[in-house]
């Protein structure tokens, strides 16, 4: 027996018709308040209520379960199959993948929906090669979407991370592009982590994904791997350091920038950049756990006591650095953040708070 079609809604049309619309656009959602509702859009912007949002994904939810078998019988057809006797499945197939679309609009983790998504774009693998590449790149925009719009949880969502992770290693290894390009894909994957670490503090599953994407990238260069890895690296410290700056709270992205340091192993680079967030912590007064976690962890990581030892200058003299510097290689314990922390404090009682030149 035929399975009858739910009422399609004003909100499910809405949503239809934006996401019809798309292309390789990147969209920002937002969830209104009721009295701005139920929807509302700026070009780019979309700003929805969330009650309109759950009657869309109520139909959206219906409509794909019910169509899915049917799309199955089609083998799978797809809307860049453009073949005349496949015109019935290409509808199917774009009712199937906006629906998916508004799905994972209201749960960012719904699994099938996602995993349907992935056997569609697998599909295409048949076909030639420019309509993947555009099917990807179209897949990568919708990701960009969700995951840098101020959404609940779709910025820190483990299943579009690995969804986007999945489109991007696709490219890279379809496109094969040189470095110059592969050094472009990087800052806009940093460009997509940095927004979302703002809009979700704390967002390790963006600054994961990062580090993943930083790793596949690298190991794209094949022979010259090691060196991608070390310029890739050095290329997004500047700006990884900033970020931090910008969010000192953020452990996440302090973690990151550790991860980046050791990426490159030059002594001066890391000293340097260590040193700025001390100066940072101690010109502004900051005694929250983060930077000063991230300062104990380089030190010690990088045996950086050795390479300050004998040096006196504004902001490792305030850290008394030379006199702990005796304490490594012996059985003593590892000394922890707080020490840092109480040796700044004495600094803070002593003189009054102010910027170095």
């Amino acid at each position: 027996m035929t399975v009858q079609c739910p009422p399609q809604t004003d909100a499910f049309r809405d949503l239809f018709r934006i996401f019809a619309n798309r292309e390789d656009r990147v969209l920002e959602f937002e969830i209104l308040p009721p009295a701005f509702g139920p929807i509302l859009e700026d070009g780019s912007s979309i700003g929805i209520t969330k009650k309109y949002l759950v009657q869309a994904f109520v139909v959206a939810r219906r409509v794909f379960f019910d169509n899915l078998a049917d799309f199955k019988s089609t083998g799978g057809a797809t809307l860049l199959d453009t073949s005349a006797s496949n015109s019935g499945g290409d509808v199917l197939d774009k009712k199937l993948a906006i629906a998916s679309e508004i799905i994972l609009l209201f749960d960012c983790e719904h699994l099938t929906a996602c995993n349907w998504r992935k056997r569609r774009l697998s599909a295409l693998f048949r076909l030639n090669l420019e309509a993947l590449l555009r099917a990807l790149d179209v897949e990568l925009s919708l990701m960009t979407t969700y995951l840098c719009s101020p959404l609940h949880r779709h910025t820190k969502s483990p299943t579009l991370w690995q969804h986007r992770q999945w489109v991007q290693s696709h490219l890279v290894r379809l496109r094969k592009p040189s470095f110059n390009k592969i050094e472009g894909l990087f800052q806009t994957e940093l460009s997509v982590v940095l927004r979302a670490g703002e809009l979700h503090p704390r967002n390790y599953y963006a600054f994961t994904h990062l580090r993943q994407i930083h790793r596949m990238l690298s190991e794209s260069g094949e022979v010259e791997g090691e060196k991608w890895r070390l310029q890739l690296g050095r290329s997004i410290l500047n700006s990884a350091l900033d970020w931090c700056l910008a969010h000192p709270a953020d452990i996440s992205g302090l973690m990151f920038l550790l991860y980046l340091l050791d990426v490159v192993p030059d002594t001066t680079l890391r000293s340097d950049t260590v040193g700025k967030l001390i100066r940072f912590a101690l010109d502004i007064g900051w005694e929250g756990e983060s930077i000063w976690t991230f300062i104990d962890l380089a030190i010690r990581k990088f045996q950086l006591l050795k390479l300050v030892d004998d040096s006196q200058s504004y902001p490792w003299s305030v850290l008394g650095i030379a006199s702990s510097a005796g304490s490594q290689g012996d059985s003593k314990p590892i000394v922890s953040w707080r020490i840092w922390l109480d040796r700044a404090r004495v600094h803070w009682a002593t003189e009054p708070i102010q910027n170095h030149a």
